[in-house]
């Protein structure tokens, strides 16, 4: 090779090497062989890691964009091998974050004449990226790829790089292609709020009686601020599921999550609001809960194309979320004792103590929640975790502790069954000092089992928790609620213990809480000496308790709560005839009604 040239694929990578891209995902194809064949050269640079399907690939690129706010990478061949992309991409599209596709193509002679796996990749890939381009020339591939990143991060979205396979093998000149610099590390402006907003937002929250902050990823690093102004004007905090962990779990007033993945505490007071306050929250399900009843709606986001979008403004403030709460402490003077704050505080002292209860629990068939106490007595305080979808989010959401010094990473928006272990194979090579969790149903992890290899293959000493049930439990609880008979969720068995020992991964199985203690304990010793291990837990199927059933009517003299009529309206099962007993149905006899709390504590109405 000339010192003078290099080839278009080496200048291709080395421009990913200049944007500080450490690793990319993906599976070999005829068709990308002149990328691999650069991997090769540039393999102290750069490590590619061997995915055994192009999903969990671009899944792990997803959340590698998640964890780190960095650009992931993952490739696919020509056909099946960039389609298999699309599941991953479009999770990242959804939850906005940047990923750049490198996608295979027949040579350029072969084009155009239904030569073996091609097919016009351009339509495919345009809907799922903000950056689609097909390289015409070899000098052109790495100024593309530098674009395309460029975009990735401009409109936090997938860049799409369609690259015919000989372009790669041609010699280029050796020169810097990448336009990367200090100043791409710049924060990016952010907007701020002005007097007159704060003041307006103060003089609303103060006319009001039931207010109510929703608060989204938005706030960041400002959970500690959001507590004071909390605090300060007496308005309880509920959370949506990205912002797990971004406000302390143990603060009184955080209610946590909204709407089915949920605590009662939470969905009760969003639905008694009479002022909602969301910040920083983009809450894809807002045509469920924002519109249960009337209330006045003040947004605070710093994407304006994000104000009005879930509900009819009465006051839309264009600021990144923590300045607006700065702003708001220094312009505000306390609120009196609220009523109302001391309600939802005691409905979420109740709701938790239920949740303990639950989380102690040691009949059999053994639950889910004693998994999650068992995941909390031993996760490291920075410990990285990754959720796959199902039942799994719902008891996540409720049961497991995360405060700002973890990673929390889940499919959110396009929630894609089967994202969970490609996120902890990110979480792991972003972050090789940290513990790893992947949590996973049986569902959802048969979906992407094979790539435990990858974790033995690449040393990944992740932790995979399976919870077991034999059932599609998410859907089933869903179907509960519609007159049909159940259909279609039932699972046949699996010895993921087994399957996962023939990988040679370390594992144990657990049908009992007592067993529950030494599993966890053995999954630490493993994966501290640098080993995955995998705990197959044989859970109940039982549903948790569907807080999203119950609901509260506003009338002039208070709020009356009921259960609602199509709950259990399965052919197959029983409803209850009241609130007690449907709340009693799930052991949860200790548990009182809001209307009961807003009595004990006066609340007006």
């Amino acid at each position: 090779m000339s010192k003078n040239t290099v080839s278009a694929s080496v200048a291709m990578l080395k421009v990913l090497e200049d944007w500080g891209v450490k690793h990319l995902f993906g599976y070999p194809g005829g068709s990308f062989n002149s990328t691999m064949a650069a991997l090769a050269e540039q393999k102290e640079q750069i490590q590619y890691i061997q995915v055994r399907h192009e999903q969990v690939g671009a899944l792990a690129a997803a959340a590698d964009a998640k964890l780190t706010g960095k650009v992931g990478v993952a490739f696919g061949s020509a056909g099946p091998g960039a389609t298999n992309l699309l599941t991953g991409l479009y999770d990242a599209k959804e939850d906005h974050v940047p990923v750049l596709a490198l996608v295979g193509q027949t040579p350029r002679a072969v084009m155009n004449s239904h030569f073996f796996q091609e097919f016009n990749e351009d339509p495919i890939f345009e809907d799922v990226s903000v950056y689609c381009r097909t390289v015409m020339t070899a000098e052109s591939l790495p100024h593309v790829v530098d674009q395309a990143i460029r975009e990735a991060y401009k409109h936090h979205g997938v860049a799409t790089v369609i690259i015919p396979n000989d372009l790669g093998y041609e010699q280029i000149p050796d020169i810097s292609y990448g336009s990367h610099g200090p100043t791409d590390e710049k924060p990016t402006p952010q907007p701020q709020p002005t007097d007159a907003e704060v003041d307006q937002f103060l003089a609303m929250v103060k006319e009001a009686k039931r207010p109510v902050i929703h608060v989204g990823r938005g706030i960041q690093a400002g959970g500690d601020v959001l507590i004071e102004l909390s605090k300060k004007l007496q308005i309880p905090l509920v959370m949506t599921g990205l912002a797990k962990g971004h406000v302390d779990e143990d603060y009184e007033a955080n209610l946590g999550m909204a709407n089915r993945a949920a605590s009662k505490s939470a969905d009760e007071i969003m639905a008694s609001a009479d002022l909602l306050i969301a910040i920083g929250a983009d809450f894809p399900f807002a045509k469920l809960i924002y519109t249960t009843h009337p209330f006045k709606f003040i947004q605070i986001d710093n994407d304006r194309t994000e104000l009005g979008r879930h509900h009819n403004l009465d006051l839309g403030i264009w600021s990144d979320a923590t300045a607006f709460v700065k702003a708001a402490l220094d312009r505000s003077v306390p609120a009196p004792e609220s009523a109302f704050f001391k309600a939802a505080v005691a409905d979420k002292k109740n709701w938790f103590a239920y949740q303990k209860q639950l989380q102690d629990d040691n009949h059999e068939p053994l639950r889910a929640e004693p998994i999650y106490k068992e995941i909390n007595r031993v996760a490291d305080p920075d410990a990285v975790f990754a959720i796959d979808i199902g039942d799994n989010i719902i008891n996540s959401f409720r049961h497991l502790h995360v405060t700002p010094k973890n990673k929390f990473v889940i499919s959110a928006i396009f929630a894609s069954m089967g994202s969970g272990l490609p996120a902890a194979l990110a979480g792991q090579l972003s972050y090789p000092g940290r513990q790893v969790w992947n949590i996973a149903g049986d569902g959802a992890f048969s979906m992407i089992m094979q790539d435990l290899l990858t974790e033995k293959k690449y040393n990944l000493p992740i932790i995979n928790v399976i919870t077991a049930n034999k059932t599609l439990n998410f859907i089933k609880s869903e179907q509960d609620d519609v007159a049909m008979y159940h259909s279609g969720i039932d699972l046949a068995d699996q010895d993921f213990a087994m399957i996962a020992k023939g990988m040679g991964v370390e594992s144990v199985t657990v049908t009992k809480s007592s067993e529950l203690p030494a599993a966890f304990d053995q999954a630490i010793e493993v994966t501290k000496a640098g080993r995955p291990f995998l705990i197959d837990a044989k859970i109940s199927a039982a549903r948790s308790l569907p807080v999203e059933e119950l609901k509260l009517t506003q009338t002039d003299h208070g709020m009356e709560e009921t259960l609602n009529p199509t709950y259990n309206s399965n052919f197959d099962l029983k409803q209850p005839s009241s609130v007690r007993e449907f709340l009693d149905s799930y052991d949860g006899q200790s548990l009182k009604t809001l209307p009961e709390f807003f009595d004990e504590y006066g609340v007006e109405w």
